[in-house]
């Protein structure tokens, strides 16, 4: 919707300026001189004519600029935006898992809304200045410093009509807002492709790592159990080992005997 409303409002719109000519003479003058121009606005092709004030002799004279490349730029890059957007959408809904098969898809629209995204910007901040341009040189005063007669004090020349220019404004706005909201959409499309999912396992993985390897240490081992000293019955109970108490003092003074 954002891209339908940046395009159609650059696209389509048209725009009219109207001037007055009072020339001394008051049968020469013209009164209402309709300039009439349009997307994609190449004004230098935009012919009018307008009176010399010497006589019924008339002059045919030229906007001034072109500025057709940013407009137009402007409104392809809505456009395919706005195709984009409409495929999308039906991948989404009904081959999702086409989609994610091999995370190819993921990584695709990744790259794409990165591409838009700076495309976007780009084609906003050029229309923004061809805009700008474009009111500079429909601007009724500056038209009528091109006409002969009004370089002549006895004439009159004053601007009637100025060009409403509020629907190619609105289409600027479109556009930064269409940046906005594409660049944005990149951090979602990021969590789809699973760098982010496998950028958040690798910690969980060492967490889970720490524990194991440090109840592998010798506090829950078997160590203080059945191997350990302190947990074995046999060495404390068994009367058979800790009992024989007088093999171990006949072997000491018999031994000591021998020796002396």
């Amino acid at each position: 919707l954002f891209a339908i409303f940046a395009f159609a409002t650059c696209g389509g719109y048209s725009g009219e300026l109207r001037l007055s000519v009072d020339c001394a003479n008051k049968s020469e003058s013209d009164l209402s001189i309709d300039i009439a121009f349009a997307y994609p606005f190449r004004l230098h092709q935009v012919n009018f004519e307008a009176p010399t004030c010497e006589g019924k002799r008339r002059e045919t004279l030229a906007l001034i600029g072109d500025f057709s490349s940013s407009a137009e730029f402007f409104v392809t890059i809505a456009v395919f935006a706005f195709l984009y957007s409409l495929a999308a959408t039906v991948v989404y809904i009904f081959f999702q898992n086409k989609y994610r098969e091999n995370n190819r898809g993921p990584l695709i629209d990744f790259i794409v809304t990165v591409v838009f995204s700076f495309l976007w910007l780009v084609s906003s901040s050029a229309w923004a200045k061809g805009l700008s341009d474009v009111k500079v040189a429909t601007d009724p005063d500056e038209v009528l410093l091109l006409m002969s007669a009004c370089k002549q004090q006895s004439n009159k020349c004053l601007p009637v009509r100025s060009p409403v220019m509020s629907s190619l404004n609105t289409s600027v706005v479109f556009g930064y807002l269409n940046f906005i909201l594409w660049a944005g959409n990149i951090w979602f499309v990021f969590k789809e492709t699973g760098w982010h999912s496998s950028g958040q396992r690798h910690p969980a993985d060492t967490m889970e790592k720490q524990p194991s390897g440090y109840n592998q240490g010798g506090y829950n081992q078997d160590s203080y159990g059945p191997a350990g000293g302190y947990n074995q019955p046999g060495s404390y109970g068994q009367v058979g080992e800790y009992g024989q108490s007088q093999s171990y003092g006949q072997s000491g003074p018999t031994s000591f005997a021998n020796q002396i």
